[in-house]
């Protein structure tokens, strides 16, 4: 897939402004917001030289941003020559145009950036089409920003040739036959997985799916559980094609599905590019709910990703959901009580601490449920 970036700036630098604006009236503002804004520009390489939190009385519809912060980007991104600006919000095509043109760089809002990490990450031909699908479906609602100067093209032979499509009405059914030709190719891979699930269920194998926020160790438990070995990096979204392994608990087959990272707004149009891949999740005997215990946010964390499961389906209080605390190395001495998880596995999916009990407490949930 062909960067949103790149394609439209030359990206020999690397420096980018990290902007969160958050509405005071709604919401505490909170370090990790603008922190998780930061890391996913340095996920795909940019270099965050500013960042700040800004909060708003009320969201200006032309620019989202009140005039006075406008004035004040512009002049921190001349003082520093930075040529991109991340605000972590989702904007409008009509506002991105419009911050364009008076802040004088490029913009991108969250969907933009979280659609430029799962383009750089994607390896596989499925992982590959799904984004690009996604990107496709923004770039077509932003073609606004980009041939608002042209005018109709001139259409039909000769002099007495009437008005053409405009660009901007050529280039959208371009990216539309685009969008029909991959969604093809897409269904043809559901198709494949739906005879695959088929089987799965026919020969009474257990379908065990890992989810979690990004960056929550969840490849790295996938890893430790199966002997596989998905990328697991301390960076959001490490990997994002979906993993599949067989292996045997006491003697019995069991097949580990490893998903996507969730994370906070989550664009719509990702959701459903990977449904099909999502759509596992589902139809999952065990849903391994991995959560990142040090992390402070880790019960907002939690909320987001019931959030997105309730999307797809699987209900908040569903009992296939194993909520497996990780990272327990990293706060141990804070949870020397074993009753703080009572309900709960714990592990530390990187030094292999509790593994052994999880693989029993899947082997148990399935066998009682056949019996």
């Amino acid at each position: 897939m062909k960067s949103i970036l790149k394609s439209k700036l030359n990206m020999n630098e690397d420096d980018i402004f990290v902007i969160h604006p958050y509405l005071k009236a709604k919401r505490i503002q909170k370090d990790s917001d603008l922190e998780e804004a930061s890391k996913l520009t340095e996920a795909i390489n940019l270099n965050p030289i500013y960042s700040r939190s800004i909060g708003l009385e009320k969201i200006n519809p032309k620019t989202y941003l009140n005039s006075g912060v406008v004035e004040l980007l512009k002049k921190d991104v001349v003082e520093k020559k930075s040529k991109l600006l991340f605000i972590n919000c989702n904007l409008t095509p009509i506002q991105q145009r419009n911050l364009e043109n008076e802040i004088k760089c490029k913009i991108i809002d969250r969907t933009g950036l979280i659609l430029e990490i799962f383009g750089a990450r994607a390896k596989s031909n499925e992982g590959k089409l799904q984004v690009n699908l996604a990107s496709l479906n923004y770039q077509k609602s932003r073609l606004v920003r980009s041939w608002t100067h042209l005018e109709r093209q001139r259409g039909g032979a000769g002099f007495m040739g009437g008005p053409g499509e405009r660009q901007i009405e050529s280039d959208r059914r371009q990216l539309t036959e685009q969008i029909h030709r991959i969604k093809k190719k897409i269904k043809k891979i559901n198709n494949t997985r739906s005879l695959q699930r088929y089987r799965r269920k026919k020969n009474n194998l257990p379908i065990i799916s890992l989810v979690g926020y990004t960056n929550s160790g969840k490849s790295t438990l996938f890893n430790s559980l199966t002997n596989a070995n998905s990328l697991s990096k301390n960076m959001l979204f490490a990997s994002l094609d979906s993993t599949i392994r067989k292996i045997n608990i006491f003697k019995k087959k069991f097949v580990f599905v490893d998903t996507v990272g969730f994370i906070r707004a989550l664009p719509t149009g990702l959701i459903e590019a990977f449904k099909s891949t999502l759509d596992e999740i589902q139809s999952s005997s065990i849903i391994l709910h991995v959560r990142d215990i040090s992390n402070k946010e880790n019960l907002e964390q939690k909320k987001e990703v019931l959030k997105i499961l309730n999307e797809l389906g699987v209900e908040e209080d569903d009992s296939r959901i194993i909520d497996v605390i990780n990272k327990i190395d990293l706060v141990k001495s804070k949870f020397d009580n074993e009753n703080n998880f009572k309900n709960q596995v714990v592990v530390s999916a990187i030094h292999k601490f509790g593994i052994n009990e999880l693989k029993k407490k899947i082997y148990e949930k399935i066998v009682n449920e056949i019996t």
